[in-house]
């Protein structure tokens, strides 16, 4: 019998060897390193062990044992949950992957007038003839799902907008963490675009931000929690925003000792940007 483990939420699911490795594998972990991440940790498995306690685990070897950049990604999603706990730094960062996988005019706050009331817009892009309107909804825990109430109130929005002769052609919600079923079903049918973790399924954010190239500063493991609010504070979201300079980095509290390794993880984890993946 399978081993229950507990997620986020609360919710209970069979360990799945599989999906541990296909996290590893996308973060680029080494064959080996994989396997041996994946003996110890079904070796210390015990019923009701979290998600959490696996991932950190997983996290630190990957750290200690592989290249840096390989556990930055790896941490890609608590990394995005990190850019809060305001919901501005998630909506720079949004934009920037629109841009990067060909979206243009892509702006972020923009305020519209609709034929009952105005709005502010998270992100506003126009791709191949079309103009997206996008809600971007932050969330600070992976247990909290974005649910049907939401996706009712942005669908109203995108009407409102719509019936005063906005052009509207796509309108997306978005989130850092998932949708409940009701909020996938009831988009789906009024033809809302719904991107999350893992959602479209193969096509989720995830995904993006591997094509996509964009990571950030949150990911890097070189950096410390306070160091990498220093940066965010000043709106340094991106890990291709990253200062280089001896000046710059010690103007944000970062360390000589560590200016070689915050600049290995950079050049290592933040890919050339690549157009219209």
């Amino acid at each position: 019998m399978a081993i229950l483990i507990t997620k986020m939420n609360g919710e209970q699911e069979p360990f799945n060897e599989m999906k541990l490795d296909r996290s590893l594998e996308r973060a680029g972990a080494s064959k080996e390193m994989r396997e041996k991440i994946i003996r110890i940790t079904v070796s210390d498995l015990r019923e009701g062990m979290s998600t959490q306690e696996i991932y950190e685990r997983a996290f630190d070897m990957l750290r200690d044992e592989e290249r840096r950049p390989v556990a930055a990604r790896y941490s890609i999603k608590r990394a995005v949950l990190d850019l809060g706990p305001s919901g501005f730094p998630f909506e720079q960062f949004m934009a920037a992957i629109f841009e990067t996988i060909g979206y243009t005019n892509v702006r972020t706050g923009a305020a519209l007038q609709g034929k009952c009331a105005p709005h502010e817009v998270d992100v506003v892009a126009e791709h191949e003839g079309k103009r997206v309107v996008a809600e971007v909804k932050f969330h600070n825990s992976l247990g909290i799902k974005t649910d049907l109430k939401v996706a009712l109130y942005v669908k109203a929005r995108f009407d409102d907008l719509s019936a005063k002769g906005e052009k509207v052609d796509e309108g997306w919600l978005i989130t850092n963490t998932r949708f409940t079923r009701n909020a996938a079903r009831y988009s789906n049918c009024v033809g809302m675009h719904l991107l999350g973790w893992d959602y479209p399924r193969g096509r989720g954010l995830e995904i993006l931000v591997d094509q996509s190239g964009i990571h950030p500063i949150t990911a890097l493991t070189s950096l410390s929690a306070s160091e990498k609010r220093a940066l965010l504070d000043d709106n340094i979201v991106l890990c291709r925003q990253m200062p280089r300079t001896p000046e710059e980095l010690r103007a944000y509290g970062i360390p000589e000792e560590k200016h070689d390794a915050v600049r290995e993880e950079v050049s290592g984890l933040c890919a050339v940007p690549k157009a219209n993946v």
